[in-house]
This record gives structure tokens, sequence and C-alpha cells, in this order.
């Protein structure tokens, strides 16, 4: 089943100067997709326009076939697409427990939703009463994807996962990543710099360069073909 699909879409700040071009993408349910590039490929403001924060000139979003309205995040996450920015956008002066607590629909769900976050990310127990600005990177980026997470989304869009953390918190956050598509079905968009780690995740790539999808494939074909991935990068 598609959970995220986009046809032709164009998105950017200047519509004559789009950022994001004629791009077509789907992530079935339980899949983790990458999005791989060079710097000023476009990375970001896809995800940023898939969530509807960045303008979209072209092209249709769909969730579980629901058309997204451009422009209304909102409704994007009323719709389950939900977006952990490069910055984690944390209430930094908040403890770590009213970050969850204020991410949680329903007031009587946020025990539980609570106890769900901790099962995926242990070392966020000893940490509910410490302000979010005070955690580590490491913690910081556990408790921004637990943001995310009790949610409940069906598309989780994940910018810079890697970025500042040590390779052995990545992989812890890899590893709930993984349980998340396999156990819940969840799809998983990630950008990220790092290619290899990115394709050791992943089931799908995409590449892109100047804005547009130069290469879609398998993470498995992508990983066996570094040259290909090297001649994308280096079209630019």
């Amino acid at each position: 089943m598609t959970a995220l699909r986009c046809r032709g879409l164009s998105a950017g700040y200047v519509r004559q100067r789009p950022c994001v071009r004629d791009v077509d993408l789907d992530v079935e349910a339980g899949q983790i997709a990458c999005l791989l590039g060079p710097n000023g490929a476009g990375k970001t403001t896809l995800l940023m326009s898939l969530a509807g924060m960045v303008p979209r000139f072209a092209g249709e979003v769909t969730v579980d076939g629901k058309v997204l309205p451009a422009d209304r995040p909102r409704d994007s996450v009323r719709a389950g697409l939900v977006l952990v920015p490069d910055d984690r956008a944390l209430f930094r002066q908040l403890p770590t427990v009213a970050n969850l607590r204020l991410a949680v629909k329903a007031r009587g769900d946020r025990a539980a939703a609570i106890e769900e976050v901790l099962g995926y990310f242990p070392s966020l127990r000893k940490r509910l009463g410490v302000e979010a600005g005070r955690l580590s990177g490491g913690e910081q980026q556990m408790l921004a994807i637990g943001r995310a997470i009790v949610q409940r989304p069906k598309v989780l869009l994940i910018d810079e996962l890697s970025m500042g953390l040590a390779p052995v918190i990545v992989d812890e956050i890899l590893d709930v990543l993984r349980r998340l598509a396999d156990e819940r079905g969840m799809a998983v968009v990630l950008v990220e710099q790092h290619v290899q780690l990115a394709l050791s995740i992943a089931d799908r790539a995409g590449i892109l360069v100047h804005g547009s999808i130069a290469i879609d494939d398998s993470a498995q074909a992508l990983r066996a073909d570094p040259a290909r991935i090297e001649r994308a990068y280096l079209s630019v």
C-alpha cells in the first residue's frame, strides 16, 4: 500500500526559480526511503514542501490516497505526515516530558504515549525532567523523533538525522526507525548526507540533482554500484 505519493511536484521560494522540479515519489507503508544528493540539491526543500511548509507551485501530494492541501502544515499532520526538521524544533526551555505531552493529540493517551516512546528510547527515562535545551545532541534527536511518534504518523520525514551525532547514537536511532517501519507499517523518508549509512537502513533511495530526482532505485542496487552514485553527485 502506498503511504506517500507525490506527482509532478515543483516547489521553492520564488515561483520563477523552483528549488524542486517535477518530482515523482512513492513510499510504501513499512518502507524506509532515503533522499541523497549534493548540498543544494533541494532535499530539505522537498521535505518541507511535502509537509506543507514551503510553497508548492505544481503537483500533488497524497497520504494514503488523501490529497494534502499546499501550504497548510496542520492539515498534513492531521492526515498523518509528520516532519522532524534538521534543527529538531524542540521547546528548549521545557522539560523533555512536556515536549512529549504537548504532541499527544488526546489528553487521556499521554501516559501510554510517553511510555511507548520510552520503550523505543529508554535512555530518555532519566531525562524526563531535564530541559530539552540541556539534553545532548543524541538525546535531542531521540526526543524530536519521540515527539513525532506520539502523533502516530503514517509517514515520518526526518531531515539530516545523523548531523552532529556520535555513530553509536545514530545506530541506535536507525534501529528504532527500522522497528517503526517493520512493526507499525510506518513509511519513513530520510534526508541524509552520509550515503552508505542511509543505504544501510533504507529499502529505496532517490538521488536529487538540481532539484530533480536523477536516480530512483532500490538501496540494495545502489549499495552494489557506488560508481553510479558518484556519477550522479559529480554531474552537478
